[in-house]
């Protein structure tokens, strides 16, 4: 597996070896021991997948208890993590990866960071892990356009495609974690 760190703490792009013939590939997703090796210890608990449109923008969601393993299945997605751990180096910088299912990246996300992506792609279909069960009182969501955090967003002049609550959520300077 290829391993590159990110400019945020302890966050990991992965490439997994995949096995190519005339047939079509082969690739081991996860093993617990393999991402151990390379520092990803949690014990992953749920997994998500979602379907989405082109210009779907989902996010940004945290949940202080939760990592996340992200990949994307097909299509693809401009993905994007802040880091919101106040003891952390890297705290409140974003960082963003294009992932795509050709490519076969995995984006792992430490606990304690924000959360996002928008589907690049039709027929998106994005699947991740999480080291803790989906709780409503525990996750909290973060304005996509927060202008103190100004993700630059592949949009051109596109409209994000949001849910009304991620139309909703609140900045960082709402929330009082500035």
């Amino acid at each position: 597996m290829h391993v590159t760190e990110l400019s945020i703490d302890n966050a990991r792009l992965l490439i997994p070896r995949t096995f190519a013939d005339d047939r079509g590939y082969f690739k081991e997703t996860y093993r617990a021991s393999r991402y151990a090796e390379v520092g990803i210890t949690e014990t992953f608990v749920q997994d998500n997948v979602s379907l989405s449109k082109r210009m779907t923008l989902r996010g940004l969601h945290a949940d202080p208890r939760m990592a996340k393993l992200v990949q994307v299945l097909r299509g693809a997605a401009y993905d994007v993590l802040v880091d919101l751990r106040p003891e952390s180096p890297t705290f409140r910088r974003w960082h963003a990866v294009t992932l795509r299912a050709d490519e076969h990246t995995q984006l792992y996300i430490p606990a304690g960071c924000l959360h996002g992506f928008l589907a690049l792609e039709d027929e998106t279909v994005l699947s991740y892990k999480q080291s803790a069960e989906y709780d409503p009182a525990t996750e909290f969501g973060v304005a996509w356009n927060d202008p103190d955090l100004a993700i630059e967003w592949p949009l051109g002049d596109a409209t994000p495609r949001l849910s009304p609550k991620d139309a909703a959520n609140p900045t960082l300077r709402d929330l009082g974690r500035l």
